[in-house]
């Protein structure tokens, strides 16, 4: 059985005046693994962060991260934490030196020599202000503070968006050496979903405060595919199979949860692969069968 380091318990978060809730979130996430949060805008990917660092209350459930109870042990498992942010929370005003001195007296393991060796590997000048940075450059800062503790947990919050391909490229390979450590565990949220099918092992897909599916990155996508066909070509097909349906004026697709055993049975018919990005949009925006 594999060793968890994050466990969430129909975790719930109602707001005052909205009709948004996270809705009993049930997740285990492995050491040594990556996990990809994604659903749309909206969907709760940044509550359900922001209820594991218990910077939120909780209405229900409980969140355990290496075996400990994130409010009872807060302090404790805030040392053993990385966090990355969609936006720069540093003050502007500062340089990595006065970063560097903030972050010395907060985490019990801050490691001067590896913070500057993070910023030269990231080409950071260390004595300009952090306004002076492009947001590429803001996001390494972030990513060098995150680890400079030797953290065994990152949580990324849309870490790349905005940025371009190579940016993106040379970040996603912090977060594979990183990962090599097999105690060291991440969870990123990211709408870039091209992101997460090259470097997470499991993938929880949130639609309005609501779990939709959470398991193995690669069963995810080897289950599903797209048919492509004609609406009379759909209604030969078992609806068990289908789950969900886009039909437009030159034809339907469908996206179904077992590709292969679509391939035996109707051999006649096209199946594409799905991607991440082509699944959610199915799930968010398709027609039920």
């Amino acid at each position: 059985m594999e060793k968890v380091c994050l466990e969430i318990q129909n975790l719930t978060k109602r707001y005052d005046n909205s009709s948004f809730c996270l809705d009993h979130l049930n997740l285990q996430l492995p050491y040594g693994s990556v996990m990809g949060l994604i659903g749309e805008n909206g969907a709760g990917k940044t509550t359900a962060i922001k209820l594991i660092l218990n910077l939120i209350r909780r209405d229900e459930g409980s969140v355990k991260l290496f075996g400990l109870d994130n409010i009872r042990d807060e302090e404790a498992i805030k040392q053993q934490i990385g966090v990355v942010f969609d936006e720069n929370h540093f003050h502007e005003i500062f340089t990595p030196t006065d970063i560097a001195k903030i972050m010395r007296n907060l985490y019990q393991k801050w490691d001067d020599n590896l913070f500057q060796q993070y910023l030269r590997q990231f080409q950071l000048p260390v004595n300009k202000t952090v306004k002076t940075y492009s947001r590429g450059m803001k996001v390494k800062l972030s990513i060098a503070a995150a680890l400079a503790h030797h953290p065994k947990l990152l949580l990324l919050d849309e870490p790349t968006s905005g940025l371009d391909p190579i940016v993106r490229d040379e970040i996603l390979s912090i977060f594979f050496d990183f990962i090599q450590d097999e105690e060291h565990t991440i969870l990123m949220s990211s709408h870039i979903t091209g992101d997460l099918e090259k470097i997470a092992d499991y993938i929880t897909f949130l639609h309005r405060g609501t779990l939709v599916f959470s398991g193995i990155k690669d069963d995810l996508l080897d289950r599903h595919g797209i048919v492509k066909c004609t609406s009379k070509d759909l209604q030969h097909i078992d609806p068990k199979w289908i789950v969900k349906r886009r039909v437009g004026p030159f034809g339907c697709e469908a996206l179904v949860n077992n590709k292969a055993m679509i391939r035996r049975l109707y051999p006649e018919l096209l199946i594409d692969n799905a991607t991440l990005e082509e699944i959610m949009l199915f799930y968010v925006k398709g027609e039920e069968k």
